[in-house]
């Protein structure tokens, strides 16, 4: 009844009385009554139905006043319709038993010349259906010229974890097929597999779906429009009329407010809250009682140590305080029930970036809960997790690995957590991870080149066989903001605490020629946005050690860049560099789609914004660009996107696992969570728990309390530790 109520509200349609069939969204009930043109001699009281209390076709078509039979049965429903009408049979028990419709059923339909809409069936007379599967990367992909305007061929719809029987038809309207692309099927289907999803029966008046079309919203079928304009062709086609009124329904993974909504003066605090309180709601931070779950599920096959996607916490557990971690986030495979898989991976960098946005909400609104997590979290980064290298025998000294299984030693994974150390120290009042601090930035200088460059990663055994003077003294070039970018800003930020001129040099030296190389020569990750994006927060810090026109002039281009892609609504739509010098591009083919990393648009121009590589961090570079600078057009930027990222917060009654999070993609054209799900890992609809969930209640918390991390910091007592480190790791 909850969904009724909300679907009616959104509709402005109430339920009608008996006789009264009524108009569908955006048209008033009370004075409208619509007439189907039914065949000839026909007589129809509306819509017939075979499906449970529950079905999400039957509650929207109640909930915006349509009149609607609906029975238990496939032959009751067959029987209460009127010759020459339409009866739908939908999958009541789908996706764990297929739909079977009795002989008798079928052949009184034929008699009454009635038109049958089924969905998942098996068996059907007339076709040899293939036993259920499920789909892993295919989406559904639009085949023909039935649903006008609104769908043309090769058009694509997100039908989540679709079971289907399998069936070889000559003709189809809509299929399933593993193909690249964003809101088309770019590279066409030549050359891969499709099975039908939708099509008529090649015999029989039957419009079969071989999966369930009607779970529509449970399942959060997207993109809306795109649903609403097949339901409204198969409504029409089973009633036989070009006439149907639309539907329409509240989403139940949706925005927090819309794109032209008045915000609450409150609103940017209020998200901090609901952003920092979205771990507790979804069990990311894992108690002493379930933490042993991860090793459970990999013994019972349930998770695959190298990818560990497992099953979403159950809501009824405890939640922990950070004192063993925070799981990595929210996996992008949406499931038939709406729900989404968890990744049950401890990762350094999301462990030690939270805690800056727990202990800044604590210091906003007083929370002691939000400051114990912030202190515990970071504990277990540097102290509990084993990943933090503390042996000054080894050339590993000062790193972070970045998950307990992996050697791999990201610059990019260690930054995150120095930059959220930097500010959680500031904001708990204690020095307790300072000398830490120091060691872990000097662990990356340490392994920086003459030019002042690290590279993405490291191999642990490789360096610790090497030695770290081999990188030290190397002439190592890589003009990769989002490997080098940030740690950069540390490097500038622990100058201004020691003012050894070694800091800076180096530095300074890698950001001028970062900045000669833009934007030609860049290499670029996943689009072109994300690495000027990363280069904000560089330049700003840069100024505030070393204040030369120069590097104003450098931060403005950048900045000035982005805004060209800055849309009205606040969002930064991603882009695209050179194709020859992408890391994961978006797919170039049928065959490449989901196989790696990728990026979330299949062109520039598309309307999508990356919030786990740019939005996110952008957001923190313009927010320290104003704050150094003083400049407007940062402050500008920050304002709208702040309002961007508020209003696009998810709203969920019905998974409050969701509520409060911030999803990957978001398309500003269709206002909703959508992109290319190409990417192999962290698709459209994951949310990170560190990159994402972190930086973005982090600065609207800055910006709550008047706050800027460098000028949080300025009275960080690491100093005091740099004497012993630097002859610990320089020698000198």
């Amino acid at each position: 009844m909850a969904l009724l109520t909300a679907v009616a509200a959104v509709c402005g349609c109430r339920s009608v009385p008996d006789g009264l069939f009524a108009a569908g969204a955006g048209t008033d009930v009370r004075d409208a009554a619509v007439t189907f043109t039914a065949q000839e001699g026909s007589e129809m009281a509306g819509i017939t139905v075979c499906c449970g209390q529950d079905n999400d076709l039957y509650r929207t078509l109640k909930a915006c006043g349509f009149e609607v039979q609906r029975f238990d049965k496939p032959g009751d429903a067959v029987d209460a319709a009127p010759p020459g009408g339409g009866a739908l049979v939908l999958a009541d028990e789908y996706p764990q038993q297929t739909t079977e419709i009795p002989g008798a059923a079928l052949a009184q339909a034929a008699a009454k010349n009635l038109r049958l809409y089924v969905e998942f069936p098996l068996p059907l007379p007339g076709l040899k259906l293939d036993p259920p599967r499920h789909t892993e990367l295919e989406r559904t992909v639009v085949v023909s010229e039935v649903f006008g305007e609104t769908l043309r061929p090769l058009d694509l719809l997100a039908i989540h974890d679709c079971h289907f029987v399998g069936v070889n038809v000559d003709k189809a309207h809509l299929v399933l097929a593993k193909v690249a692309g964003l809101d088309r099927a770019v590279f066409g289907l030549d050359d891969v597999r499709t099975h039908p999803f939708l099509f008529e029966h090649p015999d029989r008046e039957i419009l079969v779906c071989t999966g369930k079309l009607s779970q529509f919203v449970t399942a959060r079928y997207v993109p809306k429009k795109a649903i609403q304009a097949v339901w409204k062709w198969v409504l029409g086609w089973t009633m036989r009329t070009a006439d149907m009124p639309d539907m329409d329904w509240t989403s139940t993974v949706r925005p927090t407010h819309g794109r032209s909504d008045t915000l609450p003066a409150d609103a940017e605090r209020r998200a901090v809250i609901r952003g920092v309180d979205w771990h507790t709601r979804a069990r990311m931070l894992p108690h002493d009682s379930w933490i042993d779950r991860y090793d459970r599920y990999r013994r019972e096959g349930k998770i695959d140590p190298h990818n560990p996607v497992g099953p979403q916490p159950d809501p009824s557990w405890p939640s922990g305080e950070g004192e063993n971690g925070v799981l990595e986030g929210v996996a992008s495979r949406i499931r038939y029930d709406g729900r989404q898989s968890v990744r049950w991976w401890l990762r350094s960098d999301s462990n030690g970036e939270s805690a800056l946005a727990f202990a800044l909400r604590s210091r906003m609104d007083g929370d002691e809960r939000s400051g114990r997590i912030a202190g515990n979290l970071l504990d277990w980064v540097y102290s509990g997790a084993g990943l933090f290298q503390n042996d000054p025998d080894n050339a590993d000294y000062g790193l972070v690995h970045w998950a307990s299984n992996s050697g791999a030693l990201y610059g990019d994974n260690d930054i995150k957590i120095i930059l959220s150390c930097i500010g959680t120290v500031a904001m708990l009042g204690t020095d307790r991870w300072d000398e830490s601090l120091v060691k872990n930035i000097m662990g990356n200088f340490r392994t920086t080149g003459r030019n002042g460059f690290r590279t993405g990663s490291l191999a642990a055994e490789t360096l610790r066989e090497r030695g770290w003077r081999h990188y030290w003294e190397s002439d190592t070039v890589n003009y990769a903001p989002h490997y080098e970018a940030w740690l950069w800003s540390s490097f500038f930020w622990f100058y201004d605490k020691t003012r050894d001129p070694i800091l800076l040099e180096r530095t300074r030296r890698a950001v001028e020629m970062m900045m000669e190389a833009y934007p030609d020569n860049w290499r670029w990750t996943n689009g072109i946005q994300q690495e000027r994006g990363r280069m904000l927060l560089t330049l700003a810090w840069l100024i505030r050690v070393d204040d030369k026109p120069q590097y104003r002039t450098w931060l403005a281009r950048i900045a000035g860049d982005m805004r060209k892609r800055q849309d009205a609504s606040g969002a930064i739509h991603e882009e695209l560099g050179d194709p020859g010098k992408g890391n994961y591009p978006p797919a170039r083919s049928n065959a490449e789609y989901g196989k790696h990393e990728a990026s979330i648009i299949q062109q520039n121009g598309d309307p999508i914004s990356d919030l786990l590589y740019t939005c996110n961090f952008a957001f923190l570079g313009l927010h320290e660009a104003y704050a150094a600078t003083g400049d407007e057009q940062y402050r500008a930027m920050e304002d709208r996107m702040a309002e961007f990222l508020v209003r696009i917060q998810v709203r969920s009654e019905a998974h409050p696992e969701f509520d409060g999070g911030w999803f990957r993609a978001f398309d500003t054209g269709k206002w909703d969570y959508w992109g290319s799900n190409a990417d192999a890992g962290w698709g459209a609809w994951a949310i990170e728990t560190g990159w994402t969930q972190a930086w973005i209640p982090t600065v609207l918390a800055m910006r709550q309390l008047g706050l800027n991390l460098w000028d949080i910091s300025s009275r960080s007592r690491v100093v005091k530790h740099w004497e012993t480190v630097r002859e610990q790791m320089l020698g000198r």
